[in-house]
């Protein structure tokens, strides 16, 4: 069980470090984060002196089950959950509040500060997400175990890949193979690209047919336990052209460059670069054009990230993806995806399914 009352008192040091009072939380996901709470449509005030969760009628018994002991504040209707949250912020005598501006809508605020009176509420951003980015034992295990429900069924997928399956097909077999394997759902809706389609890094799957092309690529996640995984995997459903031979090692050789840098103290930039400069040396520079990874743990992007414009280090208990590609139009892309944790001497790649191209090549 995570220690939900020591994340909040992190929380409680950051705000205090930022010359608040108190912080109005109301990213659904942070929410959870910090109480255990799986619910949605409630908000939690951290101060100085205790926390308390507002919610509805709806979740009173899901927050005694999840949240036991939290102070709870239960709207009723027709009370909005602006008045709610004033009712509780004038309560408690705090006169400085942080809101969470990336997840506060501009008329939520205005609606909220209209009856607060003295009470000002300024900005903030970032703050629970920066507890985020280190993950706790807990939070490694689910992420580990959204890894292996997300391994197991693509198992299955590649073994019984059709010709005459469509990327849609393939797409919804993931999802019913990661709920039979005990995952909730997938991470997002699986990016499954035949040939061709594999050109387009977040394109939708459509009725192309596996058999239309010599390879398909397959992003995919599961989540399990409130956390996710996030991989990627191009499969060989026909001949292995020189092209796609050339193309494949130099993604390979990218990602792996990358994973090697990847220990506490090493600079983001830096890692994205050594990825970067394998692709650029090889002419493809152009056509790589997203960042190296992202941060995974609830959501499938969140801090960090491994890009070209972030100068900060890494740090034991991150989890990032590192997925370098090469995307050409009309021809296809080849995308190579691992989920690495950040070890206090250096990494360990989390995901294990086989990635040198000869482990790639199916019957379909």
């Amino acid at each position: 069980m995570p220690d939900f009352a020591l994340r909040r008192d992190k929380l409680r040091s950051l705000v205090k470090k930022s010359g608040l009072h108190a912080l109005l939380v109301t990213n659904f996901t942070n929410v959870s984060y910090l109480t255990g709470f799986t619910g949605d449509d409630s908000y939690l005030l951290l101060s100085q002196h205790g926390e308390v969760i507002i919610s509805d009628p709806r979740y009173t018994e899901q927050l005694d089950d999840e949240c036991p002991g939290l102070v709870q504040v239960i709207r009723r209707p027709p009370t909005k959950m602006s008045d709610a949250v004033s009712a509780v912020l004038k309560s408690t005598g705090v006169q400085q509040v942080a809101i969470e501006a990336a997840s506060m809508t501009v008329a939520f605020r205005d609606t909220l500060a209209a009856g607060l009176g003295d009470v000002q509420l300024h900005s903030s951003n970032g703050l629970v997400e920066q507890l985020r980015e280190i993950k706790d034992k807990e939070e490694i295990d689910a992420i580990r175990a959204a890894i292996k429900c997300a391994q197991q069924a693509f198992g299955v997928i590649r073994a019984s890949l059709r010709p005459e399956q469509s990327e849609k097909q393939v797409a919804d077999e993931l999802e019913y193979q990661i709920r039979l394997f005990g995952g909730k759902k997938t991470s997002f809706e699986p990016i499954i690209g035949v040939g061709p389609r594999g050109a387009l890094p977040h394109g939708r799957p459509s009725d192309k047919k596996v058999g239309e092309d010599d390879f398909i690529l397959i992003d995919w996640g599961a989540r399990m336990g409130g956390y996710i995984s996030d991989l990627t995997r191009v499969l060989v459903t026909g001949k292995i052209s020189p092209k796609l031979e050339r193309i494949y090692g130099v993604v390979l050789a990218a990602q792996l460059a990358a994973i090697a840098e990847i220990k506490p103290g090493a600079v983001m930039k830096d890692v994205d670069a050594a990825a970067r400069g394998v692709i650029e040396k090889a002419g493809f520079g152009p056509k790589f054009g997203h960042s190296l990874g992202h941060g995974i743990g609830m959501e499938v992007h969140e801090a960090p990230r491994l890009a070209a414009d972030q100068d900060r280090p890494l740090r034991p208990g991150m989890v990032v993806t590192v997925e370098p590609g090469i995307y050409l139009p009309g021809w296809g892309g080849v995308r190579i995806e691992d989920d690495v944790l950040v070890t206090k001497s250096g990494h360990e790649v989390l995901s294990s399914t086989p990635k040198q191209l000869q482990d790639c090549i199916v019957t379909a």
